[in-house]
């Protein structure tokens, strides 16, 4: 195996596949990165049974072949490179590269040991790239994180005809975003559970070209596995993860379908207050909020220890009523709303309240919605 290839690109590739390498791999084979250099250019891979990902792009290759080296040392070494071109070449056992007066040495490791790729799933439709990278980054919000309820680290993708709805919830707090696509089939009705980590980097990463392809092999859980593929700096980007197994809570019904007193405020103005009253906290306390005579008074601390109180503009429909949220959680549920003005919407002071941005052209609404459980409040 030889070849040479831009540095940028490489590193970018490296970078890529490397990505989602096991902290703590079953096998010492699975911390590798698969080189894989034949006529159609260069492709490295990665896969730890789980998540698969492959980059593709353009390289001169003077001989094909292929090595599996270390994949986070060989992106640590590619992103020191010079502004050079690379040349790689496999020797015995050892992957030499070298870049300028640059000149490393790996060790590699036996290729036959390394898992098959999966192949990617047959495509399903096409979305957006930076939609989809923003309507995915709105959803991860409210994922679960605890290892121990598997099913609620995940992000349900739900497809409808040209609709996907993405929809998170640890029990505390549930996102719901809704955006257009381009479905393969125009009466498509899918359903899938992605690991929020994998589904949060991945469309992050594929932002580079104008659409994202979604490939799904199955529409339920365990052994089904989907697919992301886009475009990156010479080449391709796939990859691949298994959906988690276990049902997902049917969490639509708790959005309510009405609503008694909805408070509107300007979204910066909150959160800037948010974080001030909040500094007085106790942790896993709640910041009360009062709305009352067009304003939010939020308070917080009590007693002999530190205390905070700020008022902010409401414009407030509907009764007046005092609750309590964690701050992290209200904080997490406004940042991720696009516009200027959030509308805070509830049934009664014990229920949870739906918080959603608002503007003057409801056309424009971005489909986000974030629901937030209350919190006991400190007498």
């Amino acid at each position: 195996m030889k070849f040479r290839v831009d540095r940028d690109v490489l590193a970018d590739a490296v970078a890529w596949a490397a990505r989602s390498l096991p902290v703590r791999p079953s096998a010492p084979t699975l911390a590798g990165l698969l080189i894989e250099a034949g006529d159609d250019g260069l492709v490295l891979s990665t896969f730890d049974y789980e998540t698969s990902a492959r980059a593709t792009l353009t390289a001169e290759v003077s001989d094909e072949g292929k090595a599996l080296v270390s994949g986070r040392l060989l992106a640590d070494i590619c992103r020191s490179l010079p502004d050079k071109p690379v040349d790689v070449m496999l020797d015995g056992a050892r992957v030499s590269i070298t870049c300028g007066s640059s000149r490393f040495s790996l060790q590699t490791m036996p290729v036959e040991d390394y898992p098959a790729i999966p192949e990617m799933p047959a495509a399903t439709g096409t979305v957006s790239s930076e939609a989809f990278a923003h309507a995915v980054a709105q959803a991860v919000t409210a994922a679960g994180r605890d290892d121990m309820l598997p099913v609620l680290t995940g992000v349900r993708i739900e497809i409808e005809g040209d609709t996907i709805t993405l929809l998170a919830t640890d029990r505390f707090r549930l996102s719901q975003r809704e955006l257009g696509w381009n479905p393969g089939t125009p009466d498509a009705s899918l359903a899938a559970l992605v690991p929020a980590k994998v589904l949060g980097d991945t469309a992050k990463a594929l932002t580079a070209g104008a659409d994202i392809t979604i490939a799904l092999s199955a529409t339920g859980s365990g052994d089904g596995l989907i697919g992301f593929e886009g475009s990156g700096p010479g080449g391709v980007r796939r990859t691949t993860t298994r959906l988690l197994d276990g049902e997902f809570p049917k969490v639509r019904s708790l959005f309510p379908s009405e609503k008694l007193t909805t408070a509107k405020i300007d979204k910066i103005s909150l959160i800037e207050s948010v974080k001030r009253v909040a500094l007085v906290a106790e942790r896993n306390t709640a910041v009360q909020l009062a709305f009352k005579d067009g304003a939010l008074t939020l308070d917080a601390g009590s007693g002999d220890e530190a205390q905070a109180s700020e008022s902010v503009p409401a414009t407030i429909d509907g009764e007046d009523l005092v609750t309590g949220f964690n701050p992290q959680f209200l904080l997490d549920g406004l940042t991720a709303i696009d516009e200027p003005v959030v509308e805070l919407a509830f049934t009664q002071a014990s229920k949870p309240v739906v918080i959603s941005g608002t503007s003057e052209d409801e056309a424009a609404d971005a489909g986000f919605r974030y629901l937030l459980m209350p919190r006991r409040l400190l007498s």
